[in-house]
């Protein structure tokens, strides 16, 4: 791969706490214009992956650069990061929540937000505290989308949501994502999102153990991603 075609490279990344290693000796280069999947199951270090991307977490061995940066100030104007459990307060309705994300954020454009609110069914005098847990990931989902970032980082965006909600989420980073930036996904519900996924990395035990063209993979292996996770995992 050549360097200015990644967005996102990562060397030897190590993350302890205490005893314990979460991420080991990681090796990943993540190419500009992808939806790349980083698939694993819980407590195998996609959150604690993604959270050093989103400059959340410090690493404690071990080189992440980001469009040229290492995380900081610059890296996070251009990073929009959805975790995995509401952010938002409960005292907010949906207006709040979006004046926040336009006063935090030079990048955010409310047309795009009124349309996926729209798409979503959600109304702007909606109270935060009111939403079901669906509705609380749509309105997340719409906050971060809504920005011109150039990577997107969504830590499980369909995980605890019912088949409706999990539909539409879906359609909603489909419909919405920007070919000249990058989207990286965590996840290990793979069935429902992996056709979506131009590249993958299979992660456990804070090591990525297996990376690739999803096609190339289904091809080498003859089976679907979601069976060759299992196969893995299982």
């Amino acid at each position: 791969m050549e360097l200015a075609n990644n967005i996102v490279e990562i060397n030897n990344l190590t993350k302890r706490y205490g005893n314990k290693t979460a991420l080991n000796k990681l090796n990943l280069n993540i190419q500009n214009g992808k939806i790349i999947g980083i698939l694993g199951p819980n407590g195998s270090g996609k959150t604690t992956l993604i959270k050093i991307l989103a400059g959340i977490l410090r690493q404690t061995k071990g080189e992440v650069i980001i469009d040229g940066y290492s995380p900081g100030i610059y890296t996070k104007s251009i990073v929009s990061y959805l975790p995995d459990r509401n952010f938002l307060y409960n005292w907010m309705n949906i207006q709040d929540a979006i004046d926040m994300f336009k006063d935090f954020y030079t990048d955010f454009d409310e047309g795009k937000a009124d349309e996926l609110l729209k798409f979503m069914k959600l109304d702007r005098d909606m109270k935060v505290d009111g939403l079901s847990k669906g509705m609380k990931e749509k309105l997340n989902l719409t906050l971060v989308l809504s920005r011109k970032a150039r990577l997107y980082i969504l830590d499980e965006p369909i995980a605890g949501v019912d088949p409706v909600a999990r539909d539409q989420i879906l359609d909603a980073i489909i419909n919405n994502y920007e070919e000249n930036s990058t989207m990286l996904i965590t996840t290990h519900l793979v069935r429902d999102m992996e056709k979506m996924f131009d590249e993958v990395a299979f992660i456990s035990e804070g090591e990525i153990i297996l990376e690739g063209n999803a096609d190339k993979l289904r091809e080498e292996k003859s089976m679907q991603i979601d069976d060759l996770y299992k196969e893995i995992f299982g």
